[in-house]
């Protein structure tokens, strides 16, 4: 019978936004990892490999570092607002969302967001799902045609 697996002991978890296949030891990744003694080359190295895919891409990552410093961490989807942005053509929203408008997504689009952002949102299925990218795309300035 084989020994029970040992479990690792957690140092601290950390939370960062990355562009897909783009990391590098340059701030904000190099001092958020170094701070807690993870090897940063590896930790590039294996985000690059893992996000080749979707380049470019905002990929948000949630690093595990354990006391050995060793890390595991789990990539999430790209972050609804830029999923509205790239449907819409756009380099940002509004700054007065309110009152200007600055572009437009089909319904389609939004159900298309929401089917891929479903995994980390807390919804129980795809129309709520819709309802919370629909209100991310309201407080942008972009509107969602029916």
């Amino acid at each position: 019978m084989a020994a029970p697996k040992k479990k690792k002991k957690i140092m601290t978890s950390i939370k960062l936004q990355i562009p897909g296949g783009n990391a590098t030891p340059a701030p904000p990744v190099g001092p958020a990892l170094g701070q807690h003694g993870v090897n940063i080359m590896d930790f590039c190295k294996a985000f690059n490999a893992r996000t080749q895919s979707n380049a470019g891409v905002i990929i948000p990552v949630v690093l595990t570092v354990y006391a050995d410093r060793t890390f595991d961490f789990v990539t999430k989807t790209p972050p609804a607002a830029v999923l509205l942005k790239q449907a819409a053509g756009l380099a940002k929203g509004s700054g007065e969302p309110n009152r200007n408008k600055v572009g437009t997504v089909t319904g389609a689009q939004v159900r298309e967001i929401a089917e891929t952002k479903m995994a980390d949102l807390n919804a129980n299925d795809v129309e709520n799902a819709m309802m919370m990218i629909k209100g991310t795309a309201r407080s942008m300035g972009i509107l969602v045609e029916e």
